[in-house]
Parts: C-alpha cells; structure tokens; sequence
C-alpha cells in the first residue's frame, strides 16, 4: 500500500505549518489562553487559507478534499497545539453535507466554509460517561418546525459558537438537530479547559431547532467518528513535538558535565517514546482511511485508532515530563502545555478504558487473527 503524500497534499501541509510557525507562536497562544481561550481572528485566518472549507462541497464554497487532506491540517494543527476547534469544523461541516436537507445545506455550509460561521458538535451529557446512545434532551415538533429542551456538557467553544450539532430523543430514538446560539431558550455558560481551549455548559428550554435527520444516532455516531479521526491526527502532531522538545533538551541539558543524552538507558527511553509515536502514526492513517468504510467497520478501526492514541499520548507525556525534570511541568516552559493538550487529548470522544471496552464489544469471532 502506497503511503507517500501527493504534491497537492504536502502543499497543504507546507503551507499550514508556515502559518503555524509564523502566526502561532508561544506568546500569542498564551495571550489567547489569557483572554479565554478562544481567538474568533485566529480562526479567520484559517478560514482564509480554506481549511474551514476542507470537507465542504465546491458548490457550497469549499474544498471538497478528503480524510486525508484533513489528516495532514490536523497534525500540523497539534504540532502548534493550536487552539481553536478545527477539529470541529470538520465534524460539523462532514455531517450536515452527509445528512442535513438541501436547504439546511445552503444555508449554512458557504458560512462554514468561509469561515463566518463556527458549528461545533454539543453531544455530551452528564449521565452517559462517553456513550452515544444515552441522551435525555427531548426535541418536540410544533407546526412546521422543532423545539429543543435539555442540556449538554463541555462543548467546544460553546459561548462563542453561532450553531450547534444537538442530538435529541424523538418518540423512543435519537435525531439530528442544528440549534444556533442565538435561539430563545439558549444560555451557554464559558469557560477555559485544561489544555487553555475553551469549552462551555449548554442549556435549551423550548429552544427552536432546524432538524437535520431523524437517523439521528447513525449521523452522531459518524460525526464523533470524523472527530476522532481529526482528534488522533491532532494527537501525532502534538506527540510529534513532544518528541522534539524532549531531544532538544536532552541534546543541551547537561548532568556530571556531559549531555544527557550519553546515558544509555535515557536514550533508551527515547527509543521506546519513538516507537509509541510510530505505533500512533500508523493508528492514525488507518483511523482516515476507514474514515468512508461501512459503519460496523468504521466504528471498530476508529475504536482501535482512539485506544492505541490513549496508550502513547500516556506514555509519551509522561516520559517527556519525566525526561525533563521539574521544568516540564512549569508554566512558562512550553513542553508542559504539550502534556496537558495530550492529557485532554486522551479524555476528549471517550477514555482509553472506554474504547478498550469498545474494541472488545466490537471484536469478532477471529478477533482480527485470522481471515
């Protein structure tokens, strides 16, 4: 199987990482942490390059590009430990160009694409523990339209988004809605995240949706799927510069007068930090390629990918902290805000132990041993 990247690919990735290295440094990162964790011009200038567009139709103003288009903005994305929820983006632009009606289409991918628009996913709720199928917000049809009421947790950007992608139960089963910010009923509640995103509590009472389907569970499970994916290239990004920090440190820092990388059994502890960093990188480029398989298949390959990510963004954070010493955990040190992005990283679209759990109720008779 050919894994090379095309020259329009690597153009991309080019050109996001330029904009990373020249327009995302430490200090504007930290400035946008400071002021909430979320800068509405720092995603403009996303839009701008036409990432916000990546998986929205040319008719409709995007790119029209693929999983792995998105793969490589992504890692470039996590090596800069960028802040604002691309990742989201592609989730919710994927899913209304997937499910949504024409008209809801019209109307809001051109915005999304260019970038006027933010539309995050709102799915969790307190009670399901990372489960999809738990869902207590009720939508009511009234007339020609829909009503939303319930609430929902840690949703990315929540108070500065201008639409969400709300799963609601209609008669016993789950649909689709998009409720915007604006709504009568709608309060948001903001407020900045481990990793210094922002993330806000969500609540509707009554609120008037536009519905996108009533196959509501199999859009929702498809959307945390193409989040997952995004996640997971994000997270070789991130775990990628961990990587190079913790050889830059190890290459400069100096114990008994030599470097430390002379020691043998550090050297082997890098060595062990690269091969969980491999092991990621190929979970990720099977999670994009699965991205388009059949549900059952999709759902099991990204379950896989999200467990193997959780296992080496642990292990290589917390070598990386340890590597370093009390540095690695201090605020003014760039490396620590590396582990605490994989930390979130690893709790965000379910745990390792839910996907474990995942993968396990996935597996089939073979267990993936034999054909």
């Amino acid at each position: 199987m050919d894994f090379d990247f095309s020259d329009d690919q690597e153009q991309l990735r080019d050109a996001v990482r330029k904009w990373v290295d020249r327009s995302y440094g430490f200090e504007r990162r930290r400035a946008i942490v400071k002021a909430g964790g979320f800068d509405r011009g720092a995603y403009g200038e996303l839009a701008e390059l036409g990432l916000a567009g990546l998986y929205v139709n040319e008719d409709h103003g995007g790119m029209g590009m693929g999983p792995v288009e998105a793969m490589v903005v992504m890692e470039e994305l996590g090596r800069g430990i960028v802040l604002e929820p691309m990742g989201q983006t592609l989730v919710s632009s994927g899913t209304l160009g997937a499910y949504a009606p024409q008209a809801l289409k019209e109307a809001w991918l051109p915005r999304i694409a260019g970038g006027e628009a933010l539309v995050v996913l709102a799915h969790q709720e307190r009670k399901a523990r990372h489960r999809l199928d738990v869902c207590e917000a009720t939508a009511t049809q009234t007339g020609g339209g829909w009503t939303l009421t319930g609430a929902k947790s840690v949703v990315p950007a929540g108070d500065q988004a201008d639409a969400f992608l709300v799963p609601g139960r209609v008669g016993g089963k789950t649909a689709l809605f998009l409720l915007e910010r604006g709504a009568q009923g709608v309060q948001t509640r903001g407020y900045v995240t481990q990793d210094g995103s922002r993330a806000a509590e969500l609540s509707f009472q009554g609120a008037a949706a536009d519905l996108v389907t009533l196959d509501g569970q199999i859009a929702l499970e498809h959307a945390v799927d193409i989040g997952i994916a995004a996640l997971c290239a994000e997270a070789v990004g991130v775990m990628d510069k961990t990587m190079a920090l913790t050889a830059e440190y190890m290459n400069t820092r100096k114990q008994f007068g030599v470097v430390l990388s002379t020691f043998q059994a550090l050297r082997h502890r890098i060595a062990d930090m690269k091969m969980q960093l491999e092991l990621a990188r190929s979970m990720s480029y099977y999670a994009s390629l699965k991205l388009n398989a059949p549900t059952e298949e999709r759902r099991r390959a990204l379950a896989r990918a999200k467990y193997q990510m959780g296992v080496s963004m642990r292990f290589i954070g917390q070598n990386s902290v340890q590597l370093h010493g009390g540095i690695g955990v201090t605020d003014e040190y760039i490396g620590s805000h590396y582990f605490k992005k994989l930390t979130q990283l690893e709790l965000t679209y379910g745990d390792t132990l839910h996907h474990l759990g995942e993968v396990s109720e996935r597996m089939q008779d073979t267990a993936g041993v034999f054909a």
